[in-house]
């Protein structure tokens, strides 16, 4: 089996943003060494809109020298030492601002679709060329932010026209229509990968763009009661590093949770981590050929780095750990 293990390499946008040290720097330091110890490669879809802008405020403000960079630096270290790094757009970016204290995140244009299509062009252009300026990579492989890619026709053209083939945002039944997310990821191609054209969840043999999945398990409603209880009374192995909070599910995501059986991507974050080894013997058990983590470092947590360190040594000799400029 071909194992992925890729992370959305960026800060909080709900009310408070988080440190850029807590958030990314930190807990990206730990998965290095882990990555290091088993000599193995990640993925790492960088948010190249906060870079943008932070190089854009550091002229203004002095004090975001440092973190302007810390961050820099750390990318230049992953490209350096083999990682992958791929192109993660949230393009609230454009509206937010740092006052000379904390970033101002402003949602009401979260998802690309918000933006009109020479915008939508501009932006994955600057955005890519931001990443390609720092690591001279080959930006090929997306994933929309907050898992925001429909109606894909919107912005086909845009990543067309900047080379971008390799779409990783999909994930079987993910449901979430909030006022700032619209993901209907039901009725997907039960595969691997495919191939698409105007519509990720449509197979196109001859479609311009390739679709890898993120990979899901399916959950009882007793793992997110679990998960909420653990999540109150976090304990230190608990305690994720980031400091800031997410934008907020809608309330009817919430119950359907705690409610009924749903789809939850397969993770590597906090105390989701912890159904990462069932998820791994599903895939197995139904001959699936790629298994595709998703993780954000702001995520992590002694816990789930305990159990990513533990899951990585009990892989089978067979198992190959990937990046998608390794195989595609």
């Amino acid at each position: 089996m071909n194992i992925f293990f890729t992370f959305d390499y960026e800060l909080f946008f709900g009310s408070e943003s988080g440190s850029l040290y807590n958030c990314i720097i930190k807990p990206t330091n730990e998965l290095i060494k882990i990555s290091e110890k088993y000599n193995v490669n990640f993925v790492f879809f960088v948010d190249s809109g906060y870079l943008i802008k932070l190089n854009e405020y550091r002229k203004k403000f002095p004090n975001l020298n440092d973190d302007y960079d810390l961050i820099i630096n750390q990318i230049k270290y992953l490209y350096k030492t083999g990682h992958d790094i791929q192109l993660h757009i949230h393009p609230h970016w454009e509206d937010s601002h740092f006052n000379g204290k904390k970033w101002i995140i402003d949602t009401k244009r979260y998802r690309l679709h918000d933006f009109e299509e020479e915008d939508i062009n501009d932006i994955v252009y600057r955005y890519k060329k931001c990443l390609t300026d720092l690591t001279d990579n080959n930006i090929f492989a997306f994933r929309a932010g907050g898992w925001c890619i429909q109606p894909f026709n919107k912005i086909r053209d845009a990543l067309k026209n900047n080379d971008i083939y390799l779409d990783s945002t999909v994930y079987k039944n993910g449901l979430n229509l909030s006022k700032t997310h619209y993901i209907d990821f039901r009725n997907m191609p039960d595969k691997d990968e495919w191939k698409f054209e105007d519509n990720p969840l449509k197979e196109n043999k001859n479609g311009y763009f390739r679709e890898i999945p993120i990979s899901a398990y399916k959950l009882s409603p007793l793992f997110f009661w679990k998960f909420a209880v653990t999540k109150k009374f976090a304990t230190k192995k608990h305690k994720i590093f980031g400091d800031g909070s997410p934008v907020g599910a809608a309330k009817k995501s919430i119950i359907k949770m705690l409610t009924r059986t749903s789809y939850s991507v397969v993770s590597c974050d906090g105390y989701k981590s912890s159904f990462l080894f069932n998820a791994y013997e599903e895939y197995k058990r139904h001959k699936k050929s790629n298994l595709i983590v998703i993780g954000h470092p702001k995520a992590s947590s002694e816990y789930s780095l305990n159990k990513l360190n533990k899951f990585i040594k009990s892989l089978d000799k067979n198992d190959i750990i990937t990046t998608f400029k390794e195989k595609y």
